[in-house]
């Protein structure tokens, strides 16, 4: 059995990593911890914090809140603030290439770049999610009945994605070819970038509140079922037409976080009961990092290497496995 370096915050974990090699976990309460060898607590926003994302591009945590700042934290620094818009939530935030950085509140996406002014693009309805395409400084945002993307550093018209629903997550693929968004129902939609060709993908017992694209780009795994559910997207189509990998099926168990392991084809599993599996692509061999706990898993993060995972749950558990024991 790996070992494990457990911590409670008593505040729900929304994110969990590594950051210069040190574990750090982001809670809902506005607060970035770094527990190892004494913990140093970095007040990142007053009320509570919406949203965290790593930025690996520049080796920093990027974090939204309700007090309307979007901030950066780095490994050795206090929280730095990039943006503020005053008395609004930021519901998301995202990395940029080139230390650019996106954000969403209301029904507006901005784009802050490494250097020049920030820019806003408005939509009609809320902006749900915002990403960065992998190259170039383009953007796409979930938003109602679809998608919509626009080149951030000119004023040329958006090109929309349209499907019916909700949609409260996006992601291009590593290679740029497909964009994803998780959607309000039970359900993932994709598109091809190139020429708009839809993509679906159902048949998930929950929402969809976590997923993670595999260290090449040919799998996206998600959570949503009793077994983490991860779609092929190396062919042309993407998954149209093929089924769906489903590793580490526990009877009605949901899955609630997975994450991807940074080299090699296995993929890290948290459950609603807290237990947390690690499971091979190849033959589905399984490995247990951890037994249940307290209350489910909402992030899962490898260091770099990817021999330790930070993890934390919705009751404030949380720890570094290390799996070599």
């Amino acid at each position: 059995m790996p070992s494990i370096a457990p911590y409670d915050f008593g505040a729900y974990v929304e994110w969990a990593g590594f950051l210069s090699g040190e574990p750090v976990f982001a809670l809902a309460d506005g607060t970035v911890r770094f527990p190892a060898g004494g913990e140093r607590v970095v007040e990142a926003h007053r009320g509570g914090l919406l949203t965290a994302r790593f930025d690996a591009g520049a080796g920093r945590l990027l974090t939204g809140g309700e007090d309307g700042r979007v901030v950066a934290i780095a490994g050795d620094g206090p929280a730095k603030e990039l943006a503020s818009i005053g008395r609004k939530w930021i519901g998301a935030v995202a990395p940029g290439p080139g230390g650019a950085v996106g954000f969403a509140s209301g029904r507006t996406a901005y784009v802050l770049p490494a250097s020049g002014p920030l820019r806003e693009f408005v939509h009609q309805r809320s902006v749900e999610d915002i990403a960065f395409a992998p190259k170039g400084l383009r953007i796409a945002t979930a938003r109602y009945d679809g998608a919509s993307l626009y080149f951030a550093g000119t004023d040329s018209p958006p090109a929309h994605l349209e499907w019916k629903g909700a949609h409260i997550g996006i992601a291009f693929s590593p290679d740029g070819r497909f964009l994803v968004t998780r959607m309000q129902e039970n359900a993932l939609h994709g598109w091809r970038v190139e020429d708009g060709k839809h993509m679906k993908m159902t048949g998930y017992p929950a929402k969809v509140k976590s997923w993670s694209w595999s260290a090449k780009g040919k799998f996206l795994a998600t959570s949503g079922a009793p077994a983490a559910i991860l779609w092929p997207f190396s062919a042309k189509d993407g998954p149209m037409g093929k089924a769906p990998l489903e590793l580490g099926t526990r009877g009605t168990m949901q899955v609630t976080a997975v994450s991807c392991h940074p080299a090699e084809d296995m993929v890290a599993i948290g459950y609603g009961d807290g237990m947390i599996l690690a499971v091979r692509f190849s033959d589905a061999r399984e490995a247990l990092l951890r037994r249940a706990g307290k209350g489910a898993i909402t992030a899962l993060g490898w260091d770099k290497p990817g021999a330790r995972l930070s993890f934390g749950a919705e009751e404030g558990e949380a720890g570094v496995i290390d799996i070599a024991g």
